[in-house]
């Protein structure tokens, strides 16, 4: 709860400055509000955000799903504004960065953490793969969640984010050799995706999925170096994506999804796969990072 406190005393303090470089300088004042009148949208925002900040900081409570709620209006408010008119751009890019921080410090004043277990329900509840299906079957169903998942979150939703990015004037110049390199990462990353998913649908009698998800626990391929190598696979190939684009909201959509990954869904994943394997999960645990790659003792790759 202190720390979603802290953000919201450090969200009023720079809501307030902001506010002091908009009306002393015309570029702040053009570049984040855009035509908007500023005395106009000062009336609200001060008290709703800036203020309203400040009390959530005091410790009052409601005074954080006012400030959270309104920053998120704000973030939407201002990206239709700015689709429609191609101005505000950074005032976008500014208060959709605040929104995300003010729903995080909310969960933290109204819970003590961030509700995270809506993530696994529904379709991606944790489901054990019929076995009998046979690694075929499962192979080919891997491959189709490969071309969905890819080409919704690797394809379409770059091209908008990129789409947005220009429309709103936020872009960033990147030289030709940081493009380049964007080919590479996104060549490694891909083979290193699925090779991944090929090893958990052939010897793990499931898909990747959660929905789908192994009987058996998988040490092998790429699995006997890091834990996850389809989370790294996929964070990379958003990166490598951004970089041949161009694009610099495009790098940073590929980083927010591994900090989503990383704390909320992650613990779920491994909390199913603790119940279900136990002390051999633990030990490889304990054995295998999941992040950064490194040589395993070899005490745990029986499977």
């Amino acid at each position: 709860m202190n720390w979603g406190r802290r953000y919201f005393a450090l969200q009023a303090v720079a809501g307030a400055a902001w506010w002091v470089t908009v009306f002393a300088s015309p570029w702040v004042r053009e570049t984040t509000l855009g035509g908007l009148h500023p005395v106009a949208v000062a009336a609200v925002d001060i008290p709703l955000f800036v203020i309203a900040s400040a009390l959530a900081a005091g410790g009052v409570r409601s005074a954080s799903i006012v400030a959270a709620g309104w920053t998120l209006l704000v973030a939407v408010a201002l990206a239709v504004y700015a689709t429609l008119t191609a101005q505000a751009g950074w005032g976008v890019v500014l208060m959709a960065g605040a929104a995300a921080g003010s729903l995080f410090a909310l969960g933290l004043v109204l819970w003590g953490r961030v509700p995270t277990e809506w993530i696994i329900r529904g379709p991606f509840a944790p489901r054990v793969a019929v076995a009998r299906a046979g690694a075929g079957r499962h192979v080919a169903l891997t491959f189709a969640q490969i071309v969905v998942f890819w080409g919704f979150f690797l394809v379409v939703l770059p091209l908008v984010i990129v789409a947005l990015e220009r429309r709103w004037a936020v872009g960033i110049d990147l030289p030709w050799p940081v493009t380049a390199a964007g080919i590479g990462v996104l060549v490694l990353a891909s083979a290193l995706g699925i090779w991944s998913a090929v090893t958990m649908s052939t010897l793990g009698d499931g898909t990747p999925l959660p929905s789908a998800t192994a009987n058996r626990l998988v040490i092998a391929g790429p699995y006997r170096w890091l834990r996850n190598p389809m989370a790294l696979a996929g964070i990379a190939q958003g990166v490598g994506v951004g970089l041949l684009l161009g694009s610099w909201l495009v790098v940073v959509y590929a980083l927010a999804g591994s900090l989503v990954w990383n704390y909320a869904v992650r613990p779920h994943e491994e909390a199913d796969l603790e119940a279900r394997f136990g002390d051999d999960f633990m030990a490889y645990c304990a054995d295998v990072r999941c992040w950064i790659p490194r040589v395993p003792s070899g005490r745990q790759l029986t499977h």
